[in-house]
Order: structure tokens, then C-alpha cells, then sequence
């Protein structure tokens, strides 16, 4: 797998030749393509490609976490601290959609899956389902317990949570810490769980916090996101997405705690940590290096492969990477929506494609999930803002 370095300045900057167009020109439009009757209004803050629009859907959901559509319309939005999940019928289309508290009080409930008409929810030890769930849209509706037996550390112990072709639920589980080595080898892993049984299996290690992750449409390859240690400075090591082949048989292994990605501006490279690289376990395995590395302390989490045909062709089978943005660097980056493309020599080509949650050194907004609709629109979490906005795309503004 080829890399990619991604660069501070080249995160910053708008696609070079493309042209971006205020979200200023189209406040308050009504979205009537595609059976969308909402009406929103856009933020003049945010910015897209010529030829988009990112409007807030017109309710609110505290502390949006990762997003699930069901066939019928409802979203199911979770949540971290809040404890809250969330369901809005007909969020797309209702003038007013209510907003509807299934659960107030779970542990950090952020993980949401659906299968078979069935609610998976990922809270820290537990997974838990409500089945049928659109014949279940209220307060603290019964549920069953998938598994109570991960994990109960909460230091980067909530999930996103997702099902696979192959009908097994794919849960990671996050190093309990910044830098350790842990005795529980599910830590710093993905694994892949029965839903029925809740039994796992470990298909990754040496992931330190897997907080986004998504299968390629065509190879079948598991992309995941990698948030990486801190307290190494503002560039170092860089934010990572790896990718799991298809076919790949035995569990590979990341680096994590032993080894990271360099400066994302350098040529690739990996560092060896302070604490652990020279520890004696790092001598049993062959590490992966990442597919592509970014700006470290990025914070990339939820992702999408894009397979719509309502987005330009240019935009087939690219990845959509909600990054929410640093805590401890001393200038903040992140806070925006980056899109993955490959060139014509096969090369990832990472950059952004909506901006403008971070003001200087404030941030209003910070996106977590990518979500899209089965009419090929987007939908994106903010969990600072309380918000889920819709991305489409609309060939009258382009010619604009």
C-alpha cells in the first residue's frame, strides 16, 4: 500500500483549481430533489466545493456522536458523556421532527448499528440490542444484552460500531491510556463479534484508538481510522488510516505501543517510542505501516466510502473523513471534513472538503460521523454544535 503524507499547509488550503463557494449564497433554501421536504438554513461560516451545500437539519441533538439510518426514515444518533441515544422520524423530510430520548443514562452510548430492523448499541462493556426498533421509538424501550464482558476501562473506552458484509459486528477497543502496554490483548485491537453469541475474535492490533472505519466498496478492504498518542509535540506521530486487506488471515499489527508514524509533511517513516520502542515484545512483529498519515492530532473518526450517484463522478468510491479537531496542540487543527481520492498511479490523495467549524483558535463545531443517505446525500454529526447537517450536491449551483 502506497502512503501519503498529508501536510499542516495542505490541509489549510483549498483544493488547488477547484473552486469553493460560500454557504452564504444559499441561506435558507428549501431542499426539494430527491424527496427531501426540510427546510434548512445554512452556516455562512462553512465552506464547500463549487457546486455543494451543508445545511443544519432542523433539530437538536446534544452531544451527536455516530449516526445510523433506518430503511423507514428514523436517524438514530448516540452520544458520549450525555449518556443519551437519540431517534428523529422522518429527520429528512418532517418541516419539525421530534426528537425522541430512547436511552438517558447508558455509558457512553456512542456506537450505533443497525441489522435486520434491529438497534446495536456499543456503551463502553456492553452491546446491547433493541430489536425492531421503529416498533420501539420511545423512552427506554426493552432491550438485550449482546455482551457485557469487554473492556470496562472508559479512557478511550466508547465505540463505533459497525456490521460487515459477512454479518458480524466489528467493534475496536481503545488503549486504556495514552502510551501502555496492556494485559487484556483486546486493548488497542479491532475485533469482530458473533451479535448472537457476543463471542470475538482479535483481526488488528497495535490500533491506539480506532474511532472511525469503513469497508471499500469494491475490494472489500476494511479502512479504519487511527487517532495517535500525544505528548510528543504538535507533529508528532501522525494521525493514521490503515487499512485491513480483504483477505488477510492472520491479525496484523499497527505499530501501537511500540512504534508510530513520523511527521505527516516528512517522507514516510516510523518513530520509535520513547517508553516502548526498545521494549522486548516489539522484536515479535512485523509492523504495517499506515496507508496514509495525517496531521497529527487531527482527530479523524467517523468515515464513508461515498457509492451515490448524486455527488460528481470525480467522487465515486472516495472516503469522507469527519475529523473533529486537537485538544492539545498549540494551534488547533482539524475541525473539518476531509475527502480520500486516488490519482491516477493508484495514490491516496487526502484533503479537505468542508471547513470553517474552526475560527482561528476557536471552534464552534466539530464534526464525528459520516453517514449516506440511500439518495446519495451526506449527513454529518457535530457534537460540539448539537447539530447534523446534509451535504448534497445541486448542478444548478455549480453553474453558478
Amino acid at each position: 500500500m502506497k502512503q501519503q503524507s498529508v501536510t499542516t499547509a495542505a490541509r489549510t488550503k483549498l483544493n488547488s483549481g477547484s473552486k469553493f463557494l460560500s454557504i452564504a449564497k444559499n441561506l435558507a433554501f428549501i431542499i426539494g430533489l430527491g424527496g427531501f421536504l426540510v427546510s434548512a438554513h445554512a452556516d455562512p461560516r462553512l465552506t464547500t466545493p463549487t457546486g455543494f451545500s451543508i445545511t443544519k437539519l432542523p433539530f437538536s441533538v446534544p452531544k451527536a456522536r455516530q449516526l445510523a439510518l433506518t430503511e423507514n426514515g428514523t436517524l438514530i444518533v448516540g452520544s458520549r458523556k450525555s449518556g443519551n441515544v437519540y431517534a428523529i422520524p422522518n429527520a429528512l423530510t418532517a418541516a419539525n421532527p421530534k426528537v425522541i430520548t430512547l436511552f438517558s443514562d447508558l455509558n457512553e452510548p456512542s456506537g450505533l448499528a443497525l441489522a435486520n430492523g434491529d438497534l446495536y448499541i456499543a456503551a463502553v462493556s456492553r452491546v446491547l440490542r433493541v430489536n425492531d426498533i421503529e416498533d420501539h421509538l420511545k423512552a427506554n424501550p426493552e432491550f438485550d444484552v449482546v455482551t457485557d464482558t469487554l473492556p470496562k476501562k472508559a479512557h478511550h473506552g466508547w465505540k463505533y460500531i459497525k456490521f460487515g458484509e459477512d454479518g458480524m459486528l466489528y467493534v475496536p477497543v481503545g488503549a486504556p491510556c495514552n502510551i501502555c502496554l496492556s494485559e487484556d490483548k483486546r486493548f488497542a485491537t479491532m475485533l469482530r463479534m458473533d451479535p448472537t453469541t457476543g463471542a470475538t475474535e482479535i483481526i488488528a492490533e497495535g490500533l491506539r484508538n480506532v474511532v472511525g472505519f469503513a469497508w471499500h466498496p469494491e475490494s472489500k478492504d476494511l479502512w479504519v481510522s487511527n487517532n495517535g498518542r500525544d505528548i510528543l509535540g504538535d507533529d508528532i506521530p501522525a494521525d493514521e488510516l490503515n487499512v485491513i486487506p480483504a483477505k488477510n488471515t492472520k491479525a496484523l499489527h499497527f505499530g501501537y505501543p511500540f512504534v508510530h508514524s513520523n511527521n505527516a509533511s516528512e517522507a514516510p517513516g516510523i518513530i520509535k517510542d520513547p517508553k516502548f520502542g526498545d521494549h522486548a515484545d516489539a522484536a515479535k512483529y512485523d509492523f504495517k505501516p499506515a496507508a496514509v498519515r495525517i496531521q497529527a492530532h487531527s482527530a479523524p473518526i467517523g468515515m464513508t466510502f461515498y457509492t451515490g450517484a448524486q455527488f460528481p463522478a470525480q467522487y465515486k468510491n472516495a472516503l469522507f473523513v469527519a475529523e473533529r479537531g486537537s485538544w492539545n496542540r498549540s494551534s488547533k487543527v482539524g475541525y473539518q471534513l476531509t475527502v480520500m481520492t486516488m490519482d491516477a498511479a493508484g495514490k491516496p490523495v487526502y484533503e479537505p472538503f468542508i471547513h470553517g467549524w474552526l475560527e482561528g483558535e476557536e471552534a464552534w463545531g466539530r464534526p464525528n460521523d459520516v453517514l449516506q443517505t440511500k439518495e446519495g446525500h451526506l449527513l454529518v454529526s457535530d457534537d460540539t454544535a448539537g447539530a447534523v447537517y446534509l451535504v448534497r450536491y445541486n448542478n444548478a449551483l455549480a453553474a453558478n
